[in-house]
């Protein structure tokens, strides 16, 4: 905007607010994501693991007002039918990663950037688009000190990584701190079933063994199965599925940070995301709510497999039936890293809320082919040792 930001530690009353007041105005209220220092006019900074803002400046501290509102659950189909109409939304700016399609907001005052997904600096200004709104977040828990030691721990741990990855491990790249999108999803389900209940028994069967040349036969219990067909009900409620919305990341790596404590998500206010980027939903709601309907499945599979009872149970049918289901958008945060090696990138994510770390890693080509030149050496040698050794009589 070309303010002068007024140094750290400015005194007198007149001048505060004045900063202040052009910090607010400059950025159209603190709904668009700028939060002024009340001492400096400068921007805050939500503090990981705080309920406070902070400012980089002069250090002045706002603690953050919680809105005093529930968490609301809205109803899955009456959204599907009348989309952004039935569900609070909002209007966000966002950019575009030309290179792995990741829609994204930046930290405030900037326009441009490296994509924190696959470190392309391919960005493009999308402009506003409306979304449903998030009801609910996790804050982040740690900062980004702790989150690079817990990166150098897991990098350094890496057997046969390359020279690259070990100097990353060493503290070279910077992480960004992201809140990912997600929908959660209630819902009371209704199961009838049918299967067969199996149940074990023995049978005595003579066998015939041959000992010592001899033959002769001896009797040996042998093992059967009783089938019976079953039908029956079962009925569950599910509380908070979690579904990623993102297509950046790959599943298997988000799905092993969890769990994610969203018992303890809190009404979603703007301040908790000052100084961090938030991604914009890819997966679109119903689709969301396919993916929970899988999880949930598979998780009455096993309601139905413990009401079958016996020993064995077989599934042939089960029709499951979703009652009032309902939904929410969430996010959740944490500290991403990319670096690009050999023309591919790779990603590194950590829960902002646990520290735990997962991530894609290259192999060394020429550390493995170090390793597989010392096996042979090493086979060679006890070939040769064992090969010239005397043998016994």
């Amino acid at each position: 905007m070309g303010q002068t930001m007024p140094p750290p530690g400015r005194s007198g009353g007149g001048s505060r607010a004045s900063a202040a007041s052009l910090a607010a105005a400059a950025s159209g209220a603190t709904t668009g994501g700028r939060f002024p220092c009340e001492q400096c006019g400068a921007v805050l900074t939500y503090a990981p693991g705080t309920s406070e803002l902070v400012c980089a400046y002069c250090g002045h501290r706002n603690r953050i007002v919680e809105p005093t509102v529930e968490i609301v659950e809205n109803d899955l189909r009456q959204a599907l039918e009348k989309g952004l109409a039935q569900a609070p939304a909002e209007e966000r700016r966002t950019v575009k990663c030309g290179a792995c399609a990741a829609e994204f907001t930046l930290v405030a005052d900037r326009h441009a950037g490296t994509c924190p997904f696959c470190g392309s600096s391919a960005v493009t200004d999308t402009g506003a688009s409306r979304r449903i709104k998030p009801a609910a977040l996790l804050p982040f828990a740690i900062g980004e000190a702790e989150a690079q030691g817990r990166l150098r721990s897991w990098l350094s741990g890496l057997w046969f990584a390359p020279s690259k990855l070990k100097h990353y491990a060493r503290g070279s790249g910077r992480l960004t701190g992201m809140y990912l999108p997600y929908w959660t999803y209630d819902s009371r389900t209704e199961t009838d079933y049918s299967g067969q209940r199996g149940t074990v028994y023995h049978v005595p069967v003579q066998v015939r063994v041959v000992r010592d040349g001899k033959a002769s036969y001896e009797t040996r219990m042998v093992q059967k199965v009783r089938w019976t067909p079953v039908r029956g009900h079962v009925s569950r409620f599910f509380d908070d599925v979690l579904v990623l919305a993102s297509r950046s990341l790959p599943s298997w790596m988000t799905d092993r940070l969890e769990p994610w404590d969203v018992q303890d998500l809190r009404a979603y206010t703007e301040s908790y995301l000052s100084g961090f980027q938030s991604e914009a939903y890819q997966v679109t709601l119903d689709e969301g709510f396919g993916t929970a309907q899988a999880k949930m499945r598979s998780a009455l599979q096993t309601d139905v497999m413990a009401d079958i009872g016996g020993d064995l149970q077989r599934i042939e049918r089960m029709e499951v039936t979703h009652e009032a289901p309902t939904f929410k958008h969430v996010l959740l945060p944490v500290w991403l890293a990319a670096y690009a090696f050999g023309g591919r990138s790779y990603r590194l994510c950590i829960n902002g809320r646990t520290g735990e770390v997962q991530g894609e890693r290259p192999w060394s080509v020429w550390k493995l082919l170090g390793l597989a030149v010392a096996i042979a050496i090493a086979a060679g040698l006890l070939a040769l040792v064992y090969g010239n050794a005397p043998r016994g009589y």
